[in-house]
């Protein structure tokens, strides 16, 4: 880090690696989408694997000279930009704090921008720009920036969910796609995702637990953190939780912990329900544009054989045509924000009950050391150690997920609020726009009538 420090801000392109995103580039779809910024082709031979024996063991970066070097690389060949520091504007309104409804100061804000596409002989892949801004000591800078791609956001939520296995982890969006449906490097997807990986990031980023963790500390401003990170450090927490299955089952849940069960299964078939109908509704308002498309032209085409109706016509046209782009635009609204934010909480529900079983399991291994301990009568005299601990770690899990619970239900509320009051509004638009277009076709009928009344008379 010492030649980030000696600049005031780190940037940074993540190592690339073999697998994650994967696929050469004949692999791509050759849609007409915009292309990302591309970093070019380099070799497969200078790509390494950020979590191979060769990236853990070997050497650090030499550290920047202090007049700057051009062109610095990382070990594995990806290159660097270093900015100067900030002025002292920026500091101020750096150091300005913003406060959340809720009554808390936020302290720590990031934000994922700025995707672009890197090519190397054997694989493509997108890394994204994260941008962090603290007054938190736990950082030596104020402002980081560093870059991304998808397989560290997936590297920092095993982490998080390792080191701190009695919280609820923010889900990630899938991973994979299915070839030849969707472009994974069309500019749509791309920024679909980017949403997708800024939210994850801003969850943490709020988490009064999370985001003190280490692991984060080191995403967002370290130039490679799985080799500062190591391996040894992730289990510390996680193992305790993560090998207590064998040889315990859970008699029965608490009943708050048996309530919460309960409605992430109904509110998960609900939700299902809702995501496959708006897909639904999608993919024929798709069907109906193309059909759509072609109904208004025909007026057109129709107009140029009457005379007397070719006002009306083109008029009947043109609306249809306007109807088209309003509804393009409304449909667009359902595949860029309503269906994501359905996927996100659909896949937040599988985070939730792999708390949830990981709570049950702590509790599992409390009954089972408890009801062995109870059949020792020569121990009888005292609580054993070790069952104390595990009533302890029972304890604090409880406590965790009440606190992860609540607050994941305020900010279902608060998103889905937003979500529904935003379906509304465009509804609402698209059929005062649709009503508009109609409507401006009813004087051309209705001077065509009065004409011929006058002709007759």
């Amino acid at each position: 880090m010492e030649a980030v420090e000696t600049r005031g801000e780190a940037q940074v392109a993540a190592p690339a690696a073999a697998g994650e995103e994967g696929g050469d580039s004949h692999t791509m779809s050759s849609g007409l989408c915009k292309p990302l910024p591309s970093s070019g082709p380099r070799s497969i031979h200078d790509v390494s694997h950020p979590l191979s024996a060769e990236e853990l063991l070997s050497p650090g970066p030499e550290p920047a000279a202090s007049g700057g070097e051009k062109d610095q690389m990382l070990p594995n060949g990806t290159p660097v930009e270093t900015s100067s520091p900030a002025s002292s504007s920026s500091l101020l309104n750096r150091l300005q704090l913003d406060d959340e409804p809720n009554g808390e100061t936020r302290d720590l804000f990031v934000t994922v921008d700025d995707p672009k596409k890197h090519v190397s002989a054997m694989e493509t892949f997108i890394t994204y720009r994260v941008s962090t801004k603290t007054t938190r000591n736990e950082f030596d800078l104020p402002e980081y920036t560093v870059r991304r791609r998808y397989q560290d956001f997936d590297w920092l939520r095993s982490k998080l969910e390792e080191s701190q296995p009695t919280h609820l982890i923010p889900p990630l969006p899938e991973k994979f796609v299915v070839k030849g449906v969707v472009d994974r490097f069309s500019e749509d997807f791309v920024e679909t995702r980017r949403k997708a990986l800024d939210k994850f990031l801003k969850r943490i980023a709020d988490h009064p637990v999370l985001s003190f963790n280490d692991n984060f500390n080191v995403f967002l401003t370290d130039l490679n953190p799985y080799k500062k990170q190591g391996l040894a450090f992730i289990t510390k927490m996680g193992e305790s939780v993560k090998y207590v299955t064998g040889g315990y089952k859970l008699r029965s849940r608490p009943v708050e912990f048996a309530a919460m069960g309960d409605y992430l299964d109904t509110f998960s078939q609900k939700l299902g329900t809702i995501d496959r109908i708006a897909q639904r509704i999608v993919k024929e308002q798709a069907e109906y544009l193309v059909e759509f498309r072609e109904y208004g032209p025909i007026y057109s085409s129709w107009s140029a054989i009457e005379e007397e109706l070719n006002k009306p016509l083109n008029g009947v046209s043109n609306c249809i045509g306007s109807c088209c782009i309003t509804l393009e635009d409304l449909s667009e609204d359902m595949s860029d924000d309503f269906l994501p934010v359905l996927r996100e909480y659909v896949l937040y529900i599988e985070s939730m009950k792999n708390v949830l079983r990981k709570r049950d399991q702590v509790q599992a291994e409390y009954e089972a050391k408890l009801e062995t301990a109870a059949c020792k009568k020569e121990e009888r005299q005292g609580t054993p150690t070790n069952v104390e601990k595990c009533q302890d770690r029972v304890e604090c899990f409880n406590a965790d997920l009440k606190a992860d619970w609540d607050r994941w239900q305020s900010n279902k509320r608060q998103d889905f609020r937003q979500l529904l009051m935003g379906m509304a509004d465009k509804n609402i638009q698209y059929y005062e726009k649709c009503l508009a277009a109609w409507e401006s076709v009813i004087p051309l009928l209705q001077d065509k009538l009065e004409v011929k009344s006058e002709s007759h008379s």
